[in-house]
């Protein structure tokens, strides 16, 4: 075998190694891609992503959806890897930056959908501060064997406790830190608009003075209908603004596309500012595909969101929920909204 000939071959076998190495050893990176699309004014298998007891929906027109990023497990080949990176359509990040190494991936995905359950709560207290409804101690929890099972429901008003009005969660807790925990009181609330008495025998508080109602509650608007938000399989706070504008176009008093097939993605606190988010190219590239008219970005991810790949799809600059009405509202009108 001449020199030539062995390191030819000694190549080939080289080439072969590294090529199976590169299609089959993992890299400690993810992949993430366009994930799934919501329709919030629409329904999954059936059901709502938003339903309403208490009153009618409102008809509505066109669509407010919210977009997802999908993101692989963990294990990419090298050469999944480096296509990835060769793709506009593909994040290659980090693994632990999806799943912190401190974290197992089950946590984490619970962790994620705690944050998307309280942006579920954050967007419905805003969208009734939006319609005016006034702040009360809402009920967002009875748990199995509390005092108030059967008793109290998610979502009651709680009004009094032994005739003390409670009008914030505050003096609900000053109230029952002065009842002896095994008194029963008399609980005074509100449910989709009809008021209501119950009694109920107080529990010891563990960590102060007094007694419990064995409930969770949060100071937020009350209205005279209930709220639900039903999107399984979804994590993260990003949903919210989408959310919240569902809520208003099924029960406030207009219909904010006019018809139009509008996306958008984007945190929202109580104070109804949007905060921004992770994968703004991944959603406007899903906005794209499903034929979005206009997307709502995050005021805080404009730069990004004007680097990315062009998707075709109009944007609008929203920094607080206001901006995202007028910019619904410029698009009804045919007017062009605030751009990034």
């Amino acid at each position: 075998m001449t020199r030539r000939t062995a390191v030819l071959s000694v190549g080939a076998v080289l080439l072969l190694v590294f090529g199976v190495l590169g299609t089959t050893v993992p890299v400690p990176y993810v992949a993430q891609v366009p994930g799934p699309t919501f329709d919030t004014l629409g329904d999954i298998d059936g059901e709502p992503i938003i339903s309403v007891q208490g009153r009618e929906p409102d008809e509505t027109e066109g669509t407010l959806t919210l977009t997802t990023v999908g993101v692989s497990r963990g294990g990419l080949s090298l050469v999944q890897a480096v296509r990835g990176w060769f793709d506009d359509e593909v994040a290659v990040v980090p693994e632990e930056a999806v799943y912190p190494p401190d974290r197992s991936e089950e946590e984490t995905r619970q962790a994620n959908r705690q944050a998307f359950i309280t942006s579920e709560q954050a967007a419905e207290s805003v969208a009734l501060a939006e319609l005016g409804f006034p702040r009360k101690v809402v009920v967002r929890e009875v748990p199995a064997e509390s005092p108030s099972e059967g008793r109290l429901e998610e979502g009651d008003a709680l009004e009094s406790v032994d005739g003390r009005p409670v009008p914030d969660s505050q003096v609900l807790a000053d109230v029952l830190s002065g009842i002896p925990a095994g008194t029963t009181v008399t609980v005074g609330y509100t449910r989709l608009g009809e008021p209501g008495t119950t009694t109920i025998t107080t529990r010891a508080a563990e960590d102060r003075q007094g007694s419990l109602l064995g409930v969770s509650v949060l100071d937020q608007p009350s209205a005279p209908f209930d709220v639900d938000i039903e999107v399984a399989d979804v994590g993260g706070p990003s949903a919210g603004l989408m959310l919240t504008l569902g809520i208003l176009d099924l029960v406030g008093d207009e219909n904010l596309t006019g018809g139009k097939a509008v996306a958008g993605t984007g945190t929202i606190d109580l104070e109804g500012a949007v905060g921004p988010i992770g994968g703004i190219g991944l959603k406007m590239a899903a906005a794209r595909d499903i034929g979005a008219e206009l997307f709502l970005v995050p005021a805080g991810n404009c730069a990004e969101a004007v680097a990315a790949p062009d998707t075709g799809v109009p944007m609008a600059k929203v920094a607080t929920l206001d901006d995202a009405l007028e910019a619904l509202a410029d698009l009804r009108a045919g007017r062009t909204p605030e751009s990034c």
